[in-house]
C-alpha cells in the first residue's frame, strides 16, 4: 500500500488505517480479545500499517491489545492515539501520554490527538493554548512525532493552529456523513492538514449488511446512531441499491467501494474498524480499486440521497 505523508510531519501513514475502538470492548457487544489480536495482525500483514486507538477505548484496553499484537513490528507501524477531553490540562496531558506510552509498550507515539475539544461531555473547559503548549513540549521531547485533533470544527482548528502545527483532523466522514466537506476540509486543504476519516463505513451501514428492520443490542453504540434511525435508514437503503451495480463492475464489496471513494477525496484517509481478520483484509484491498472521474461523481451523487435530506452536523449519536 502506497504510504502518504501525514500533514507537514515526517510521519508516513497508510491511506487506510486500522480503527480499534471495538478492541476496547466498552460500548460494543460480542468482542473477544483473541479476535481483536488476529484482526489487527491481519490488517498489518495486508498493508495497513497505521493503527488508530485512544486512551478512552476500554480505559486503555484497546491500546494494550494493539501493543500485544504489534510490539514485535513496532518499527514498521505507526501508532495514533488520543487524549480524552477530561485530561486536557498541562499535567493531565503529560500523565495521559505516559499511560498511553506504557499501554502501547513504546517510547514514542507517532500521532497524538486531542480526542474531543475541551468542554465536550461536560468536561472542564481548558484553554487550547495550554493543551497545545504541553503537546509541543512532548513533541520536543520526542515522545510524540505529530499533533492531531479529532472532532474539531474549522474554527477550533484555526484557533489551535495559532499555538502549534496541527498535522491531522479526525472527523466523522463517509459517503453518508459529509459535514466536514463544507466545514473544515477547505482549511485542511489550504494548510496541508491530513483528514483521517472515522466511521468511513457509517458504522457498517455502508456494508449493506443491515437491512430494513435490523435491531441493535441496546448496549451497542450503533443503537443510538442517527444514521440508523427512521427516514435516514430508509434513504440509505435506496442509496445502497444504486451503489451495488458500481461495486459489481469493480468486483468489490459495497464497503470497499465506499472506502475507495473516500480515500480519493482531498487530503483524506480512512480509519476502518474490523472485528475479524477477513474484514481487515477486505478493507486493505479497497486501496487497489481505481475509480474513474465519472464514477467518483456518480457515487458522490448517490450519497446525497442520504445527506441532502439529513442534518449531518453535530455528533453522530444521540447520546
Amino acid at each position: 500500500m502506497q504510504k502518504r505523508t501525514l500533514g507537514r510531519s515526517t510521519v508516513q501513514i497508510s491511506p487506510i488505517l486500522m480503527g480499534t475502538w471495538q478492541a476496547g470492548k466498552r460500548m460494543w457487544v460480542g468482542i473477544e480479545d483473541a479476535d481483536s489480536i488476529k484482526t489487527i495482525r491481519a490488517a498489518y500483514e495486508a498493508g495497513i500499517t497505521t493503527i488508530d486507538t485512544a486512551e478512552v477505548y476500554g480505559n486503555g484496553h484497546s491500546e494494550q491489545i494493539v501493543a500485544e499484537t504489534l510490539s514485535d513490528v513496532r518499527d514498521h507501524v505507526e501508532y495514533a492515539t488520543k487524549v480524552f477531553s477530561n485530561h486536557l490540562k498541562y499535567q493531565q496531558v503529560i500523565e495521559a501520554c505516559e499511560r498511553s506510552l506504557k499501554n502501547l509498550k513504546t517510547d514514542y507515539i507517532d500521532l497524538y490527538q486531542i480526542h474531543w475539544p475541551a468542554g465536550s461531555f461536560n468536561s472542564e473547559i481548558v484553554p487550547i493554548e495550554e493543551t497545545m503548549s504541553v503537546l509541543n513540549h512532548l513533541k520536543q521531547q520526542g515522545k510524540i512525532r505529530a499533533i492531531g485533533v479529532s472532532n474539531f470544527s474549522r474554527e477550533q482548528i484555526v484557533e489551535a493552529s495559532q499555538y502549534g502545527t496541527i498535522d491531522s483532523l479526525q472527523p466523522p466522514y463517509s459517503l453518508f456523513w459529509r459535514n466536514v466537506e463544507t466545514d473544515a476540509m477547505p482549511y485542511c486543504i489550504e494548510n496541508n492538514i491530513s483528514i483521517l476519516a472515522y466511521s468511513p463505513l457509517a458504522q457498517g451501514l455502508l456494508t449493506g449488511k443491515f437491512g430494513p428492520g435490523h435491531k441493535f443490542d441496546p448496549e451497542d453504540n450503533r443503537a443510538k446512531n442517527r444514521l440508523f434511525q427512521r427516514e435516514n435508514f430508509e434513504r440509505a437503503q435506496q442509496a445502497l441499491d444504486q451503489l451495488r451495480p458500481i461495486a459489481e463492475n469493480h468486483n468489490c464489496s459495497l464497503a470497499q467501494l465506499a472506502l475507495a471513494w473516500l480515500i480519493v477525496q482531498p487530503q483524506t484517509n480512512a480509519i476502518a474498524g474490523a472485528r475479524y481478520p477477513e474484514q481487515a483484509k477486505d478493507n486493505a484491498k479497497a486501496a487497489e480499486i481505481k475509480l474513474s472521474v465519472a464514477e467518483i461523481a456518480q457515487i458522490d451523487n448517490i450519497g446525497r440521497i442520504v445527506t441532502d435530506h439529513f442534518d449531518n452536523t453535530g455528533i453522530m449519536w444521540d447520546w
